[in-house]
Formats: structure tokens, sequence, C-alpha cells
């Protein structure tokens, strides 16, 4: 098969899909960059135009077709009112009444991406068996494509231009009625016309044409926005994206050029959208959306609501630049950015995307004090608009003199009446910016001004967090002739990027060495303090050459006498290399892994006891287990086994198989292998993790004196 044939394959089974199952809209979404993007491969049923804000989907976005990658499984949204409980972002970025089913795709053993249909939201509650067969059989028919187009050296890639596809023709075409119906149309005193899915007109009766004021001029096959300039209108595209998403009528009162109020009744199909246009007699409440007296352009509330709820997930400036890049740049037509924050007195780049380094360079580090434009901005708190290249190089030279951007919105960026910076954004064409654009990229400055201000105080908050975790952990591991270590804390990266979890490692006055490791509750302050006092306490009581259990036993009668509220599991183990042995007691903490290479791999059940800080009584007792030359002991916090509703000895279970199979590699090595293992190693960490290993190794002991 052709590299032609291999894309087919996998367009058709999409388009057959749709005709089988009655959706109205179907899409294909391919992982990309490093699996961490998905972006639209193909699309049956929505225009290109209607289709940007979605080419390009994070997987840690709100939807539905993430959540079938995510999860592995078919994803069914009945309606609105399940995507306002089950996705509330997606249900704000297309706020539309729709239902639609996601689905995984397989290839080569993995996920490769995701594919949905979607239906008007009058759709049963539930998927009929036909349509669930329907959809487990195109989802193996796609990913068998993709398979055999790696297979045969030509794997397809998704580049973030999906392909539109044409539905299947009707069955039965009866071309003796088009005159008829023709000449019944053309005798309408309404207007009449209609689009194709891409905007394309493909009629239009005499009424239609003089309300459009295309009398008399070749109209056939031309873009109906390009021929007809007022009616580029945000809120005019949202309303024709409304109806080819939720195929159900929708209205919209346009402003013609002369003051007429034009009332347009939308009746879209899979193939398209008839168009009913009549005089409005009046523009009050009930006619359709508002349009303002000078008929410029209405600002579109739906992108701004899709770009606030994108931004709320911003946790740094890299995400904020990110996010803005991928669901601002393609609804907007900004083709280059640059966020400037005012520190020290001089203006810092934040982030960029698509800027010349040449225009970088220039921009950065200028005083505040400069007459320059973008420091004007940010003085004053106006923005400005450039719509050549000759305005802007009039009040900067610097600026425009190296970059193929042909204008600039200049936005302040304020934050509760305080302005922190300057937002620079680049469009491709001389543009004029007309008011309401003016006040559409003015509301967006502002949302993306609060996003950057919570992510550069939640990046100072996280500065100062891991200066503490770092004070509060040992700064190096001791070494230890015939003995090997790694170790590693990962902070969860949600909130501030500190917590509970420690380890600690000490060569004791008898010889033998005291491994540490334990999980204080919460992510917060309290949690690293009380975290610092536990630590501290083991060290303490270990130094004084009691077992392992009576260290414990110390730990936890202080920490009852310290009176938190906090409670803290805690595994300690004393090795001793010369008897090859090591002793370890529990405090409630995960059990610690043995890995003999060559032999075997084991879990050590130590007896636990309770927690510490629960009962002033607890026992701790110990358990002794060898500890051979080449073996490799692992400790652990929770953290890196833990899933909530699983079951949490299979995933202990699954580590050990890991571990079996990694433990040649060196110790930092397969620090980094067991930490890719953690549930949330492809997304966000909700729980901190620690790591220990030692290895026993006889090629580094001290010769015998």
């Amino acid at each position: 098969m052709t590299p032609a044939g291999d894309v087919a394959a996998v367009d058709e089974a999409l388009v057959e899909a749709a005709a089988e199952t009655g959706a109205h809209l179907a899409v294909l979404y391919l992982l990309h960059d490093g699996d961490d993007v998905l972006l639209m491969e193909a699309g049956l049923g929505l225009p290109a135009w209607g289709s940007r804000p979605w080419t390009r989907i994070r997987l840690g976005a709100d939807a539905p077709v993430v959540a079938a990658v995510r999860r592995d499984e078919l994803i069914w949204v009945p309606g609105p009112d399940a995507m306002a409980r089950e996705f509330p972002g997606t249900a704000l970025a297309v706020p539309y009444p729709y239902a639609v089913a996601a689905a995984p795709i397989h290839a080569g053993g993995r996920v490769r991406g995701v594919w949905a249909l979607t239906w008007p939201a009058a759709h049963p509650a539930d998927l009929s068996p036909g349509e669930l067969t329907v959809i487990n059989r195109t989802s193996h028919r796609i990913g068998r494509a993709l398979e055999e187009a790696e297979a045969n050296g030509r794997p397809i890639r998704a580049v973030g231009q999906p392909r539109a596809l044409a539905p299947l023709p009707p069955a039965h075409q009866d071309d003796q009625r088009a005159p008829a119906a023709l000449d019944c149309l053309d005798r309408f005193t309404d207007g009449v016309a209609a689009i194709d899915i891409e905007g394309h007109i493909t009629f239009c009766n005499p009424a239609a044409a003089e309300l459009l004021g295309l009398d008399g001029t070749p109209m056939q096959g031309c873009l109906l926005w390009d021929r007809v300039p007022w009616l580029r209108d945000p809120m005019f595209e949202d309303r024709c994206r409304a109806a080819s998403i939720g195929q159900q009528p929708a209205d919209h009162l346009a402003s013609h050029p002369d003051g007429r109020l034009i009332r347009i009744r939308l009746y879209p199909t899979p193939t398209g959208i008839s168009l009913h246009l009549t005089p409005a007699e009046t523009g009050g409440p009930g006619h359709g959306d508002p349009v303002p007296a000078d008929g410029a352009p209405l600002t579109d509330s739906r992108n701004l609501l899709h770009v606030a709820s994108t931004l709320t997930r911003a946790l740094d400036v890299g995400e904020v630049v990110d996010l803005v890049a991928d669901h601002v740049a393609p609804v907007y037509g900004v083709r280059a950015m640059a966020l400037l924050v005012a520190e020290g007195g001089r203006m810092r780049i934040a982030g960029a995307h698509g800027c010349a380094q040449e225009v970088l360079d220039h921009l950065n580090g200028r005083p505040v004090t400069a007459p320059t434009p973008v420091e004007r901005v940010m003085r004053t708190g106006l923005p400005l608009f450039f719509g050549s290249p000759e305005e802007l190089r009039q009040e900067d030279p610097g600026f425009a003199r190296s970059d193929d951007t042909a204008a600039w919105a200049l936005l302040p960026l304020t934050v509760s009446e305080q302005r922190i910076g300057t937002c620079v954004f680049g469009f491709a064409h001389a543009h004029r910016f007309s008011a309401g654009e003016r006040a559409a990229l003015s509301a967006l400055a502002g949302l993306i001004a609060q996003a950057l201000d919570r992510a550069l105080l939640y990046e100072s908050k996280d500065r100062l967090a891991h200066t503490l975790q770092t004070a509060l952990l040992p700064v190096a591991l001791p070494e230890v002739p015939g003995l090997l270590t790694a170790a590693r804390y990962v902070p969860a990266t949600r909130g501030v990027g500190i917590g509970g979890d420690f380890y600690d490692l000490m060569a004791l006055e008898d010889g033998s060495i005291a491994a540490v490791i334990g999980d204080v509750q919460g992510h917060n302050m309290t949690a690293a303090a009380l975290m610092g006092q536990v630590r501290t306490a083991v060290r303490a009581f270990a130094g004084t050459g009691a077992d392992p259990g009576e260290v414990l036993r110390h730990a936890n009668r202080l920490l009852i006498e310290l009176g938190t509220d906090l409670f803290t599991s805690c595994l300690l183990a004393h090795v001793d290399l010369r008897l090859r042995t090591f002793c370890a007691a529990s405090a409630g903490h995960p059990p610690p892994l043995l890995c003999v290479p060559e032999r075997h791999t084991d879990v050590i059940d130590v007896p636990a006891g309770p927690l510490l800080g629960i009962d002033p009584d607890a026992e701790y007792p110990t358990l002794n287990a060898p500890f051979p030359p080449e073996a490799i002991l692992v400790l652990y916090t929770d953290g890196l086994v833990e899933v909530p509703g699983t079951d949490l000895e299979h995933r202990i279970d699954t580590l050990t198989e890991h571990l079996a199979r990694a433990c040649t590699e060196p110790l930092p090595q397969l620090t980094d292998t067991l930490l890719g293992l953690a549930p949330s190693s492809h997304q966000r960490h909700a729980d901190d993790i620690a790591v220990l290993l030692l290895k026993h190794d006889p090629s580094t002991a001290a010769p015998p004196s």
C-alpha cells in the first residue's frame, strides 16, 4: 500500500463509522511531542475555521478525548449536563448541546491516539449495541492501519494541520427535483442561501443576494465572509460553529453597513448550513445577538471563556506561554508573543513564543523608564496598536527591523489595578485593529496577566519550598566502604513543592549503617517542619546504639509529647556489611525490596507497628534478613506505588518485577527507572516520593588492615 493508501485507510474508517452511526462529526487525534500532546489528524464535518482552538490538546486538558487516552477506555458523554459534570473545562470551551464518544487507538502495543464521534444532544442516553460494535471495529481498523504504515516504513505522524474529510454521498439523488426546487426558492421574497462546511457559497436566491449586497456579482464557490466582509464577525462565526457542532438551528442578528439589521437563521446539516435572511424590524431583546452601533466586530465571549478556563491550569510561566500559544494564537491569528515583567526597574522577558532572538535581545533588560512603546504601555497602562512595520519603526526602530511580523498589539498586564508588565502580540499581516478587536485583545491580556501573576507567585513559593526542603534533607549521603548509595526526593507538583517525605543514612559507632525513610502526612510547611524533627530524633536515637525497634519507640514517644495532629510512617534498617545482614523495623511504612541480581527479588515483610504519634505504648518488632554481596536494598515512600482505588500489594509486586529486570543498571539510572514507574510519572505527581537505594559492593570495601 502506498503512503497515500495508508492515510486513505484511516480516513475511510472514520467516514464509514460516521455514516453507520449517524454521527455528524468525526475527528482523529494522534499523540505527539513525547506523548504529551494530541494533534488533530483528520476531521469530518468540522470546518477548519471552527476547529482551530482544538487542533492541539495537551494531556493535562479537561476533555473527553484526553480522558480516553489517559484511562485507555471508551468515554461516553451523552449531553451538555453530563459534560458540565464530568468535563467542566470542555463545557466552557465548547458550550453547545451535543453528545460525544471518544475511543483510544492502540497500535504497536500502546495507545497511539484517540478518535471521536459527535451526535446532536437528542441522541439516546446510551450508545446502542450497533454503535458500540462500529466504534470497536473502527478503533481496530485505525490501529491496524497505523501499524501497517509503521511496518512499511511510512508511519503516519500528526503535524497539526488536520485533513478535512468529505462524508459519503447520499445513496439516491433525484436530479429531476433540482430545477423545480431552484425555481421555488427563487420565488421567495425572503433571502435563502447555503454554504458548505467550510463557508463557501453554494446557493443564493435573488432576495438573499440583495440583502447581502451580492446582486449581480459572481458568488458561487466564494467564501461567504470574503464576499460579505461585514459577516466576518466572531459572533457570527460562533453561531456557525454552534450550528455545526450541535446540529441545531441558531439565530444571529447582523448589522449591514447601510445601518439595516439583518436577521439570519441558520439550519445545519452535516454537509453545510442553510441561511434564512430577513430584515429585522427592531434590534431589541429577543431578536438575536446584540450588535454595537458602530458595526465593529464583537468580542467573542465564548473564546474568552475558553481562554480563561484554559489558563486556570497553568502553574508556571512556561505553561502560561504554552497554553497561550496553543489556544490563543490559533483563534486570534497571533504568530509571535512575548510576556515582559517589571523587575528591579527593568523589563525582563518572562516567556516568549515565535519571536526572533534579535527581537528578544532588543526588548530584554531595558529600563522601565525608557521612552519606547513596550515600557510606555507598562507605565501608563494604555495599550498600543501598530498596524504596519512603518508605524512601529517610527516609535522603536530596533523592534521592527529584524522580524517579519507585520502588525503588533502591545497590551498592559494588570492585576488588581497593579501593572506587572507588558504583553506583546505579533501578527503575520498588516492589520487595522477595529474597536472590537482592541477590546477583545485587552480583555485577553487581563486573563493572561492573572495567570502570569499566579505563575510568578507559584514559582516564587516553589523556589522557597525547594530551598527549605534542601536544608531539611541530607546535602549528600556519606561514603561508606563496601556500599554504593543513591537517593532522590520528588515533591508533589500541586501546590507548594514541599512535603513530609524524608530519608537519611548515617554510619554508627559499631561499624554498621542506619538507613531511614519516612513520610509525614501533608504537603505544607508544617509537615516539612515535623519531618525535620522526626529525622533529627531518629538520627539521635540511632546514634545511641539502640536497635531499630527501640529507636522507633523513642521517636514515637517524642511525637506524642509534641502533641502534633500529623502522623508519620517510618522504616529504619541497620545494615551490617561484615555480617552481610540487615535488621529492620517499620512504623506503618511500605515494605522494602531486596534484589539479588540473577537470583531473586523479594518483598521483605517487615512486621509493621502503628504509625508514629498514635499509641504511646506501641511496640515495633524487628526482622533480620541477609544482605549478600551485589544485593540492592530499596527503601521508598508510598508516593511511588499508591494509587487511590487500586490494590497496594499489586502495585508493590509490579514494582518488584520492574526492579528485577532493571537491577543491573547503575544506581542513579536505576533510581530514575523506578521513579518513571510512579503512578503520576506522565502527569503531575499527586504525592511526594522519596527513594533510597543501597547496594552491597565488596569491590569498594576498604582493604583489610
